[in-house]
């Protein structure tokens, strides 16, 4: 086995580059998968633009499908050439945080045990999945094994995407019959749609600007789609609801005029279910808020990991609840990676995910 591997590295804000790095050593309680596909997060970009913070010469991605290579000893269970994926949230389900039901918040061994978004250490804070090879910490806790009868591409949804999208769903509550609007049908936003459905919405309203979107959020389980461009859409949804609003509103752009508008739609009662990563602060204006008296709830969700999450995802696929292979609309080798980020980045050619074949 070499003892280099090609890997996309942060550079600067505005570049990332293909470059030579050495192959992770891992110590008793990690594993070594060769990555065969993985793909390229909204998440990915705000790092590229210097939006969100990471040290420079970081391998970054969070998106793992693979092979294990090798297995730290105290790891049981799996064997080398086995096909596993890992949460894009790896935890180590030992902290405060983890046994607090909180692991996306996963703190580690400091002594309160808690650090917001600690769980996310893929291409944060540890070396990333944009690369030949990819260390997984806790492994035994984080590795999941793909069934046989799915590809790379079914499952490459798994480890971020998905478990984001179905987690707005789930943390918004949705209950059978209810009215759910969802602001936004990128990639995560999709999944959101679908987890809605799974979760028993009885009417789905869904919200973007981009043609081809709005077809495939038909496909993930939307009633009536709306384009931003051409509706008033919260005028829209209120007159679809006869003006009652949504039981559950789900905002995934990160954006100041999706989540006032998602605020807008609701109930009184209502819950909004925030995916989007903000760049910038948030205002609440006053009468959609009911001066503070609606009884409104406002939920944000950081998708959940681990080897069970993970299973139940490859579950809804395996036994086919969802289909999100429309979702890959581009596929790129890594060599050519810092092409897919310009695609990806600037949102051309129709494109929702990128695969990165290795």
């Amino acid at each position: 086995m070499a003892n280099m591997m090609k890997a996309a590295i942060f550079i600067e804000p505005g570049r990332i580059e293909i470059d030579d790095k050495p192959i992770p050593e891992i110590g008793d309680n990690d594993a070594l998968i060769k990555i065969t596909t993985t793909t390229i997060c909204g998440t990915d970009v705000h790092i590229l633009k210097g939006e969100y913070p990471v040290e420079k010469g970081l391998t970054i991605g969070h998106e793992p499908v693979g092979v294990i290579e090798k297995l730290g000893k105290n790891v049981q269970g799996y064997h080398e050439g086995q096909r596993v994926i890992a949460g894009a949230i790896c935890p180590s389900y030992t902290s405060y945080a983890c046994q607090d039901d909180c692991s996306a918040q996963d703190g580690g061994s400091h002594s309160h045990g808690y650090k917001p978004m600690g769980g996310w250490r893929f291409g944060n804070t540890i070396e990333g999945a944009q690369a030949e090879y990819l260390l997984v910490p806790d492994a035994q806790a984080n590795l999941s094994p793909v069934p046989e009868n799915l590809t790379d591409e079914q499952v490459l949804m798994c480890p971020d995407i998905m478990s984001t999208g179905f987690a707005g769903a789930e943390s918004g509550n949705i209950k059978i019959g209810d009215i759910v609007a969802v602001f936004a049908q990128g990639p995560i936003g999709l999944c959101a749609t679908a987890g809605a459905r799974l979760k028993g919405a009885s009417f789905i309203i869904t919200v973007d600007g981009v043609d081809e979107r709005l077809v495939i959020s038909k496909q993930m389980g939307a009633d009536v789609t709306l384009d931003y461009r051409k509706d008033d859409v919260v005028a829209e949804i209120l007159k679809l609801t006869g003006g009652r609003g949504a039981d559950v509103a789900i905002e995934a752009l990160g954006q100041q005029s999706t989540f006032e508008a998602a605020l807008r739609v609701l109930k009184p009662g209502g819950t909004l279910s925030s995916l989007g990563v903000y760049s910038s602060d948030l205002t609440i204006p006053l009468n959609a808020f009911a001066a503070g008296l609606g009884d409104h709830k406002i939920i944000t969700s950081l998708c959940p990991g681990g080897k069970e999450r993970m299973r139940r995802l490859m579950d809804v696929i395996s036994h086919g609840r969802l289909d999100l292979s429309p979702m890959v609309t581009h596929r790129f080798k890594l060599e050519n990676i810092t092409e897919a980020y310009d695609l990806f980045s600037h949102q051309r050619d129709g494109v929702l995910k990128v695969a990165i074949e290795i």
